[in-house]
């Protein structure tokens, strides 16, 4: 039986909040969380099961977004149509990052934002993450592009930082020349 999350929106103050580290392994009612928030993210990015229950596409999310300050974040990324994969980080830090910037052409979206917000956010063409899986064991990811866009977006959460805090007020859009747009 699939259950929507009640996702908080971005009036809510406790999205300003900067999270605490999780403690590990994670509880088992964390795990269940987790599971719902994986199926939620993939069926978000189905077409016929997003209309079935009415889900906004999304790719990530934070449990500070569930009203749960800790530092955890899951994201689900289509790899090829109907192919995704999953990942769980427990305490995520970025440990090294590209010189060269991106952004999403179209801009970025959220799950707590529900309206439009224009403009383009400068983010690291490629990351490295380090932090820990559900079970307490230490992993290590190298996002690229579109992936290290949403580990960005999502760690930003985990400060109390909302994707629009990140666009220049004074210089909205990128063009090709400026930035890399993907």
């Amino acid at each position: 039986m699939f259950k929507k999350l009640n996702i908080l929106d971005e009036k809510e103050k406790t999205l300003r909040k900067k999270s605490s580290n999780a403690n590990l392994p994670l509880s088992e009612n964390y795990k269940n969380i987790i599971k719902q928030i994986i199926t939620e993210l993939t069926y978000s990015q189905i077409e016929e099961k997003a209309e079935k229950y009415d889900l906004r596409p999304g790719m990530g999310l934070a449990f500070p977004q569930l009203g749960i300050n800790e530092r955890i974040i899951v994201i689900v990324h289509e790899v090829d149509d109907g192919k995704f994969d999953e990942y769980v980080v427990v305490n995520p830090k970025i440990v090294s990052y590209s010189n060269e910037m991106i952004a999403a052409e179209v801009g970025e979206g959220c799950l707590s934002v529900n309206r439009e917000v224009e403009g383009h956010v400068k983010r690291h063409a490629r990351v490295t993450i380090e932090g820990y899986d559900i079970d307490g064991n230490k992993i290590r990811i190298r996002a690229r592009e579109e992936l290290s866009i949403a580990f960005q977006h999502e760690i930003d959460h985990l400060d109390g930082i909302l994707f629009y805090d990140r666009i220049d007020p004074n210089h909205r859009f990128y063009t090709e020349y400026e930035l890399r747009l993907i």
